[in-house]
């Protein structure tokens, strides 16, 4: 799908912004509980309870309640956070420098599906990155969700720019997809180069 320059962008943070890796939390919970990194992993998904934290329905405390039964490990709530935190690895090479040049062109936006324990996390760590955005819409502060219809509508009516005049930047297909449906430009991530190269052929990479 041809892109028309667009009026602001729009960027998911996981894997986009911030690097993370989901194994890193099943290798220290199976670490602290005794047990079997590949079992933790092949039991965990994104069920009810980890959509409701997402959209800030459920705390910390109770999804990590959720996470004994469906894993099967008795970990005290400390425990459950090391390794929930552990995901985040580090802001993504050159990530910082790419968006603050594009910031002279172009409003910027986060979009993200996070929840609060998260959040409180990455957010202070990842400041620097964080400072190019004029905001970072969070899953568990608007009650809604990516690929959600309804959580497009929501970014795109606080940003104020028509649907199709947003260009937005996702690791996730499925959230692309979303995007897509919702109206705006998408370009799904799926390496390092794909941000950069998409906003030079825009002319939004000045020397």
């Amino acid at each position: 799908m041809a892109l028309t320059a667009p009026d602001a962008l729009l960027f998911d943070i996981g894997n986009v912004i911030i690097d993370i890796d989901f194994k890193r939390a099943f290798a220290r919970w199976a670490e602290l509980a005794r047990t079997d990194a590949a079992a933790l992993r092949d039991r965990f998904s994104m069920d009810a309870p980890y959509r409701q934290h997402e959209i800030g329905a459920i705390d910390a405390a109770a999804y990590f309640a959720s996470l004994r039964a469906s894993l099967g490990i008795d970990l005290t709530d400390a425990q459950f956070l090391e390794g929930w935190n552990a995901i985040f690895i580090a802001e993504a090479p050159g990530i910082s420098a790419l968006l603050a040049r594009a910031a002279t062109r172009i409003p910027l936006y986060g979009f993200t599906n996070t929840n609060r324990a998260h959040l409180a996390w990455w957010k202070p760590r990842f400041a620097g990155a964080m400072t190019h955005f004029r905001h970072v819409f969070a899953s568990c502060e608007i009650g809604l969700r990516k690929p959600d219809a309804a959580a497009f509508a929501h970014v795109v009516r606080e940003i104020d720019v028509p649907a199709e005049r947003i260009l937005f930047f996702d690791d996730t297909l499925e959230n692309v997809e979303g995007a897509r449906v919702s109206g705006l430009q998408a370009v799904h991530v799926r390496s390092r180069d794909d941000v950069p190269e998409t906003l030079a052929a825009l002319g939004l990479q000045p020397d």
